[in-house]
């Protein structure tokens, strides 16, 4: 089996501008869509634990798609934690967390980002050393202008928001100096899966990396 690339940044939240986040009902889908996720230029693919067919897609992705950095989503307790690196995720991403949650995901031995909504938590994460964090659901929670007044008190934490972030307001997250990427789906429509139509998710996805975060 062909190794993970020997040149990936310290962070996940450092590969590509937008994490795509991947729900998917047939494993079939997982290798090929990632691989055209992955031409695109968006290496970090979060498959969400939505479906029973999530750990399959990720065992699928991890063993045929090396240029891949699979990683599990909606990841709620630690025997989903444990489960997602048996079958070879990467990185582990949570909506929420919890202390029994967070110490698993801590203990994992993989990346994690679990995610907060109010500046408490983001608080009390920093003080259990955690820096980066999902900020979810990003717009019902205040969106782009509630993580800028963030920055300033807290600006040692990093984000990756995700929840309501489109190709029309993606750029009002990468724009501020705490946001690292964010997390969508807009370049996995779901009639582009349906049909298999892996060229159209390509060009989204380099649609995608190609936003420019800062200046």
């Amino acid at each position: 089996m062909t190794s993970q690339p020997a040149s990936l940044p310290a962070s996940v939240l450092d590969l590509a501008p937008v994490i795509p986040v991947v729900v998917l009902d047939d494993v079939a889908d997982a290798v090929p869509l990632a691989r055209a996720l992955v031409a695109g230029g968006l290496p970090a693919i979060e498959v969400t634990l939505r479906t029973p067919a999530a750990l399959g897609a990720i065992r699928a992705i991890a063993g045929e798609v090396p240029d891949a950095l699979v990683g599990a989503g909606t990841v709620l307790t630690p025997e989903q934690v444990r489960d997602s690196v048996n079958a070879g995720a990467r990185f582990l991403v949570s909506p929420g967390w919890t202390d029994l949650l967070l110490d698993a995901m801590q203990a994992s031995g993989v990346s994690y980002l679990p995610g907060v909504s109010t500046t408490s938590e983001v608080v009390t994460l920093l003080e259990r050393g955690v820096q980066e964090m999902k900020f979810f659901p990003a717009e019902a929670a205040g969106g782009a202008p509630y993580l800028k007044s963030l920055a300033g008190p807290l600006p040692q934490a990093r984000f990756c928001p995700t929840g309501g972030i489109g190709a029309a307001n993606a750029l009002d997250y990468l724009q501020l100096p705490n946001v690292a990427c964010v997390g969508g789906t807009w370049m996995i429509p779901a009639d582009a899966i349906a049909a298999g139509d892996w060229g159209r998710v390509e060009t989204l996805a380099r649609e995608a990396a190609g936003l420019t975060s800062k200046g």
